[in-house]
């Protein structure tokens, strides 16, 4: 009957983000995996995905390059590694198993991720023509520097040291989900990561 419309309305994402003032989202198809803010006011389309939390513990694992290695080798690639990857939700997010912090380390990832936001919203903030492609582009020792702090953060709650390369990350987080998922092969990690695109 309404053959026009392309599209159902996302009503249980329209629920869950009704009691919010923010949400997090980040563009399906990026070159840099970039994780922002946004009004929940605003409804977004079918190129963000969108996360109905606004804490900024769960700002901050998504945002670290914890999760960036998983969802780089979990997602797909579209052509070259400079066109991007896409993030797709069943694959990066939903087998992506967040670490079980302390309540300390859990405060320490949430106020990286707030100092993170808040010095990228003051470069974005004085002048109109900036861009977080721009910015992260650019990779300034400042933003260099919230990141290295965030994902030390994260690691620390993950157990892992803060030198911990793409390899032992991945076969960590492949080992907690296994583990998470009652796989009897959990003892094994190593042989199922992805390979390396894009680091």
């Amino acid at each position: 009957r309404r053959w026009w419309i392309h599209a159902e309305p996302a009503t249980n994402m329209r629920v869950a983000l009704e009691p919010l003032g923010r949400y997090i989202a980040t563009p399906i198809t990026t070159k840099h995996r970039l994780f922002v803010w946004v009004d929940s006011a605003t409804l977004p389309d079918h190129q963000l995905i969108a996360f109905a939390r606004d804490d900024n513990y769960t700002m901050g694992v998504l945002h670290s390059r914890v999760h960036e290695l998983w969802a780089r080798g979990t997602g797909t690639q579209l052509r070259e590694v400079e066109s991007g990857f896409r993030y797709t939700p069943t694959t990066c997010f939903e087998t992506f198993p967040f670490p079980e912090p302390t309540d300390a380390q859990r405060d320490a990832i949430a106020a990286a991720a707030k100092r993170l936001v808040e010095l990228r919203d003051g470069w974005l903030a004085a002048d109109a023509a900036r861009t977080l492609t721009g910015l992260y582009n650019a990779r300034p020792t400042w933003l260099d520097l919230a990141h290295a702090d965030l994902d030390a953060a994260v690691l620390d709650a993950y157990g892992l040291p803060r030198d911990a390369g793409r390899d032992q990350i991945l076969a960590h987080l492949l080992a907690l989900n296994l583990e998470r998922a009652g796989a009897p092969d959990a003892a094994k990690p190593e042989e199922g990561l992805p390979p390396a695109v894009g680091e």
